[in-house]
């Protein structure tokens, strides 16, 4: 797979990606429906599990349906902190202390649990980032969901509603109905017509804005490329899908950012209190943490590995390094099992890579070695509380 020729427009997005990519913590919960992906894989106790980390919620989730060993996989190091001190609350915290750190994103007392009973069980380097940032659960006019870039834009939305107290009111309304129909009733009588402003419709095109979200720029090229409304119409058209057509008293990805904070009956599955129990109980002793990227952590490593949660980094690696990428797939190959089951999204969705990639002397194509489940993807694709992703592929390895 030959690069694609880059224009000085996009040497200059992919350095302020980069730069953001390589200082921050980017996400502060996932953004990838954990629910949809466990029907996917269908993991049981035999699996053994490469997962990229991101926030951990989802690695905490897969981590109940009880796998022989997940392994969590991320090049950025402060994502891995996040989920390190996870994991270090689940250890040495009570219930109602991890949810109201995680789940309320606020304790008052938070500087003192992280110092006596959490930063021991931290890495070096989870403990330096973490020093400096215990601040972002101590807030009591604010909220850990509202730090990292991801969470800076939802702070930065809750100012804007601010300044537009009757939309900020529908949405509220709208976040508590408990049917369908009056959900699209107040969407579309309230939320609809205040909502997609052109300065919300500017600000959601804005390049720094969806870096800030984590979405590259070979992810939003994609996505303009698909959509004739360009970034803002693909956002408003996944967000009226979320809002019209799937109940939103269980859509926690959207609440928090609304909110700034889960609720027990509307948090990811790691936040309810048997889950944390069992979790606590061992479950989570199967996680184990690198920082590397998916093609060191699989040079490294004898195992081989049954089901593959690969997000979306294939976008932009297929744009800016596709040798690399291709180099991916051929460890990915090597150590899958004869039945491993690979997920991952896109943001076309029919992306270029999966007919163009190249791999080995051979020269075939991905395709060659995988038997995708259009059908089962599209189905799923369907139930996606979070649905900002074009494409949800699912595929096993070739007979």
């Amino acid at each position: 797979m030959a690069s694609q020729k880059l224009t000085l427009a996009d040497h200059l997005d992919q350095k302020v990606f980069n730069a953001i990519y390589s200082r921050a913590l980017v996400y502060n919960t996932c953004w990838e429906d954990p629910a949809v992906d466990r029907i996917a894989l269908n993991i049981g106790a035999d699996d053994t599990m490469l997962v990229i980390t991101s926030a951990g919620c989802n690695v905490l989730d897969y981590a109940l349906a009880g796998p022989q060993r997940i392994h969590a996989v991320d090049a950025n190091p402060r994502q891995n902190a996040l989920l390190e001190l996870k994991l270090a609350g689940i250890t040495r915290l009570e219930f109602e202390d991890f949810f109201g750190a995680f789940g309320r994103g606020f304790h008052p007392y938070f500087r003192e649990l992280y110092f006596d009973a959490l930063r021991s069980e931290l890495s070096t380097f989870a403990q330096a980032f973490w020093d400096r940032r215990v601040g972002w659960f101590g807030n009591p006019s604010g909220s850990f969901y509202f730090h990292g870039l991801s969470g800076i834009v939802a702070r930065l939305f809750r100012t804007y509603l601010s300044m537009r107290p009757r939309l900020a009111q529908s949405i509220v309304d709208l976040f508590e109905t408990r049917t369908l129909d009056d959900q699209r009733r107040i969407y579309d009588s309230r939320v609809r017509p205040l909502m997609w402003t052109p300065a919300l419709n500017w600000a959601l095109s804005r390049h720094i804005t969806m870096s800030m979200l984590g979405v590259p720029h070979p992810q939003r090229k994609q996505v303009i490329n698909q959509h004739q409304r360009g970034v803002a119409g693909f956002v408003r058209e996944s967000v009226e899908y979320v809002l019209r057509q799937l109940p939103v008293w269980t859509n926690y990805f959207w609440s928090v950012y609304l909110r700034g904070h889960y609720t027990e009956s509307c948090c990811p599955e790691y936040l309810k209190r048997e889950n944390f129990m069992a979790l606590k109980a061992g479950l989570g002793d199967r996680i184990q943490l690198h920082t590397a990227t998916v093609t060191e952590f699989l040079q490294d490593t004898d195992e081989h590995i049954s089901k593959f949660v690969l997000l979306d980094h294939m976008d932009w690696m297929s744009s800016y390094y596709p040798e690399a990428l291709a180099e991916e797939w051929r460890f990915i190959l090597r150590r899958a099992t004869s039945d491993a089951r690979i997920i991952f999204r896109t943001a076309h969705s029919a992306p270029s890579y999966l007919e163009s990639l190249k791999l080995g002397s051979e020269r075939s194509q991905l395709r060659d070695h995988l038997v995708f489940h259009d059908d089962l993807a599209t189905e799923l694709q369907s139930l996606d509380r979070v649905h900002t992703y074009a494409g949800f592929h699912v595929a096993e390895l070739r007979a």
